[in-house]
């Protein structure tokens, strides 16, 4: 394991913003969870009702990644299933860089908490037998993926936002932004907050924090990201001291709608397990000479492939072709996706959809463990936010709501244990201020967001070389030094220091493998390198506290 202190990519603050905890409107929790998806949410649900907890989220609770998640949920439900298969399959994806250990906690788990799911009454398709459907999806070997049509994510997370919302011990407030981890001594405090203007500062002191943020795929200007996945999970949780690992393996969805009013749609990749074909811009079909997996090969596989043949016909979208399916079929099969076709002028039973490759998934986060524990004392992440070797260099596709559901309710039972403990080391409230020499400055953060985004969609995507990944570089540490200590105003210009910053720690893990590995492509080192390689790259933050 590679270990770096972030001490060349430019000075970072340990807090975004002036506080002094004597002063500061405050508030007393067990648990405080930091957004409302499918791994904040069940982690709530699945912590002793006797805890008091608060939900904070960034937008109202409906808005996150879980919602847009179209797919499933892999589970080995099949009589010719088995965890060990699924387990086989994860590595596989994973490109030699899964943690064994946690996938065989997910694929064992798996299971138990799809039950609890049916319990709370999340409706999945069922067959005439009134058995759980399942379908297939790349790099799976077996049919092993429950849905709901293809809104999986919707219902799940409507489903368990109703029980939440239902529980006396939960509280929810809305639109409210974490700015930072509050700690002293390596030791959890709470969360540092702000309304949606950057206005009304307020602490949140809970001996028990759990950030389930999502990812930073807005880092991105093409992507399937809702626009509050800016990374703000990572970035506060690395000032306030805990690793961030594996952060160059950035996940480019195959297939997303390209339209010229809609380029974020994703057609879900369980449509090609139902046998649709990718066919170039002359009708081509092109898999077969990338991979023996041809449309069901592992997602990095199948985006290069695209890329290449776009690449080859000068073309910006290859097609998606499963028009041998009937009209019917389809529109039940995948209600949403036929209805926003349809709304675009494109009949999937008759067309061929126009697709192409967005930023979809962060495979890197948070460093926690099996138990969903950081280095830092009571603070845990989990879903997307979070890193625990589960997805290696590469998501198996649909395993990403499974490790919500299985970490969430592990950390759950971690609260359950060490509440108590957490509580007493905690202590009471903490008695902290923060100043810096801030600079007062007009900045345009959403034209310096709109250029990042830009930069790192052309310089750091699917295919990277030394050359891009140095112009990027160079780019975001001239913004970050002149954003150095300037004042954060509103929100807007936070989440701006925490892309800059998180942009530039993926471009210099990067620039230290130099190897092609699962979603990281090199032009310059095309191959995998076995012999000579860097395991996980893992960023060591740890200013010290105030």
């Amino acid at each position: 394991m590679t270990e770096i202190r972030e001490t060349d990519a430019g000075e970072q603050e340990r807090y975004l913003v002036d506080f002094d905890t004597d002063t500061l409107p405050y508030e007393f929790y067990d648990v405080v969870i930091v957004g409302s998806g499918i791994a904040g949410v069940y982690t709530a649900l699945s912590t002793p009702r006797q805890a008091k907890i608060l939900i904070i989220t960034k937008d109202t609770i409906d808005i996150n990644n879980s919602v847009l998640a179209q797919g499933g949920i892999a589970v080995s439900l099949d009589q010719n299933d088995s965890p060990h298969l699924h387990f086989q399959d994860t590595i596989y994806a994973g490109a030699g860089l899964c943690d064994k250990e946690t996938v065989k906690v997910l694929v064992n788990e798996a299971a138990e908490n799809i039950a609890t799911l049916c319990l709370y009454g999340v409706n999945f398709d069922r067959d005439a037998e009134r058995r759980l459907s399942l379908t297939r999806e790349g790099a799976h070997s077996m049919n092993r993926i429950i849905h709901t049509g293809d809104a999986t994510g919707k219902e799940v997370c409507d489903t368990l936002v109703r029980a939440v919302s239902d529980l006396d011990n939960v509280t929810i407030r809305e639109r409210t932004f974490a700015i930072d981890l509050i700690t002293q001594d390596n030791v959890c405090k709470g969360v540092l907050t702000c309304n949606e203007q950057g206005g009304d500062l307020k602490a949140y002191y809970a001996p028990i924090v759990v950030c389930a943020s999502g990812g930073y795929g807005r880092l991105y200007a093409s992507t399937t990201n809702p626009e509050v996945a800016t990374g703000d999970g990572a970035a506060l949780s690395f000032r306030a001291g805990a690793e961030l690992m594996d952060l160059e393996f950035v996940q480019f969805h195959p297939t997303v709608l390209f339209h010229p009013d809609n380029q974020s749609f994703l057609i879900s990749e369980a449509v090609r397990g139902e046998g649709a074909l990718l066919r170039n811009l002359k009708g081509e079909l092109f898999m077969e000479n990338y991979h023996p997996m041809k449309e069901l090969a592992p997602r990095d596989v199948v985006s290069r492939a695209i890329f290449q043949e776009m690449e080859k016909t000068g073309a910006q979208h290859v097609y998606l072709d499963i028009t041998h399916k009937d009209r019917a079929y389809l529109e039940q099969r995948f209600p949403t996706i036929f209805k926003t076709c349809l709304s675009y002028g494109i009949d999937m039973s008759r067309d061929y959809i126009p697709v192409a490759p967005s930023q979809h998934y962060s495979m890197g986060g948070i460093k926690t463990d099996e138990w969903g524990k950081t280095r830092i004392q009571g603070f845990y992440a989990v879903g997307e936010a979070a890193c625990n070797g589960i997805h290696g260099a590469n998501r198996l596709a649909s395993n990403s709501l499974l490790e919500g559901l299985v970490f969430g309710r592990r950390i759950g039972r971690q609260i359950a244990e060490h509440l108590d403990d957490l509580k007493k080391a905690s202590g009471i409230k903490p008695s902290l201020r923060y100043h810096n020499t801030w600079i007062d400055k007009d900045v345009d953060a959403p034209k310096l967001i709109r250029q990042l985004q830009e930069l790192m969609n052309h310089n750091v995507g699917i295919v990277r070389s030394k050359e891009s990944l140095e112009s990027a570089m160079e780019r975001i540490l001239q913004i970050r030094r002149e954003l150095n200590h300037v004042r954060a105003t509103d929100t807007t210009m936070m989440e701006l220091k925490n892309m800059l910053f998180l942009s530039s720690l993926l471009v210099k893990a990067a620039l230290m493998r130099q190897e092609s590995r699962g979603a990281h492509y090199r032009s310059d080192y095309p191959q995998t390198d076995d012999q000579n390689w860097l395991n996980n790259i893992v960023f060591q933050g740890g200013n010290k506290d105030a």
